[in-house]
């Protein structure tokens, strides 16, 4: 069994977040995956930006905001 790191987005509203989650590959037929902790950390991070917990988020996450182009 093998951990590698990964950087994760989730997008809610004009909020992005990105966020480190480790997977672990094994040799099974579903690898990598996600580690149901790590799961529960990109949910959290989306709750939060869903409800406005922009504090919250950035325990967890670095947060940006979109802003729409004047083209």
């Amino acid at each position: 069994m093998n951990k590698t790191y990964k950087t994760k987005y989730t997008h809610e509203g004009r909020y992005v977040a990105e966020i480190d989650v480790e997977l672990i590959d094994t040799e099974g037929g579903w690898a990598p995956y996600l580690p149901i902790e790590e799961a529960l950390k990109l949910d959290n991070v989306r709750e939060a930006l869903r409800s406005g917990d922009l504090k919250n988020a950035a325990k967890t996450a670095r947060l940006y905001k979109m802003q729409p182009l004047a083209v």
